[in-house]
């Protein structure tokens, strides 16, 4: 087995996984020997999971994707996402098992950030690729927690999350309150004091402003470097959480993202400009957009994604004293 990259390592150990850390290169070693696959070189710039190129026996290219275990069942999120998407922009799936946390996808092109391309025309395409996700099609069931009465008629009239229950926006706010609040003091305050509170208050307004209603699959971390090129010229997502949640939410990613240009002009231009194009409440997506940004400003640091975490963490200082 290759090195593993130190993103992934830091990860790992941050979140207590030393134990896969250590089963790593036998979990690899029965993932090729179960699905008949040759490796090649290891991805360098994972952070989430170990994923290395492969090749099947019929010749056909292919990426393995092994996830550092968390208590959420983030493989399961997953898999079951691309299952839905069945290939509609997002990677296909063509091999999975949840209990190891592994997955084998297609093999797409370069990722959108190495493509050299002008900052707003990523924006757009970016963002088509969101509203392509709010499309994807999936099965209701029955939810106690929100049963269909509570709903405007018509909206959810018998159903309300898919048959495999994803985490909801609500899930995602106050995962964001706590993580936060807990790794802004171990990593020894990184961002400023007003950033940090700014960021858990936009995450708490978020977790109030839940609305069912309104409720549909989002990928959760929509980024140039999760949109790879097709061999046709079009783009295609990969690594999704998988959520269930307002659209607000997966365009507050494209917030986050692109920090130094975000600080270029007025940071308030861009949350229009997306509104404008999905139809969306601007409002929403600078609060999650807020949120995000220290939450992955901070990630990053725990993995030493630099210079980006620092950026992420300036430009959410910056925007707290214009605030």
């Amino acid at each position: 087995m290759r090195e593993i990259p130190a993103a992934v390592r830091a990860k790992a150990l941050d979140i207590g996984a030393s134990a896969w850390l250590d089963d790593l290169p036998a979990l690899i070693e029965g993932c090729a020997r179960d699905w008949g696959l040759r490796l090649g070189d290891p991805f360098p710039d994972a952070t989430e999971a170990y994923v290395v190129s492969t090749t099947r026996l019929d010749g056909t290219p292919a990426v393995l994707k092994l996830l550092i275990p968390r208590p959420a069942s983030a493989a399961a999120h997953e898999i079951e996402f691309l299952h839905l998407a069945a290939g509609r922009g997002c990677s296909r799936l063509l091999e999975h098992d949840a209990t190891r946390g592994a997955l084998l996808l297609e093999r797409l092109g370069p990722a959108m950030a190495d493509l050299n391309l002008p900052q707003p025309e990523r924006l757009v395409l970016l963002a088509a690729l969101a509203t392509a996700v709010r499309r994807i099609s999936f099965p209701f069931t029955q939810s106690a927690s929100f049963p269909a009465a509570d709903f405007p008629p018509g909206v959810f009239p018998t159903a309300v999350f898919p048959t495999a229950v994803f985490p909801t926006a609500v899930d995602r706010a106050e995962r964001f309150i706590r993580y936060i609040g807990a790794k802004w003091n171990e990593l020894g305050e990184p961002c400023s004091e007003a950033a940090m509170k700014q960021a858990l208050a936009a995450a708490e307004s978020r977790r109030r402003a839940w609305d069912p209603g309104r409720a549909g699959l989002a990928h959760g971390d929509i980024h140039q470097w999760n949109a790879l090129r097709t061999t046709t010229g079009s783009f295609k997502l990969v690594d999704p959480d998988g959520l269930v949640a307002e659209p607000e939410c997966d365009l507050g990613v494209l917030m986050r993202e692109d920090p130094v240009e975000l600080l270029a002009g007025d940071p308030w231009d861009r949350c229009r400009r997306l509104a404008d194009r999905s139809g969306t409440d601007a409002q929403a997506i600078w609060e999650w957009g807020l949120a995000d940004r220290v939450a992955t400003g901070l990630t990053l640091t725990v993995a030493g994604v630099q210079p980006v975490a620092a950026q992420m963490l300036a430009a959410a200082d910056a925007i707290a004293r214009s605030s």
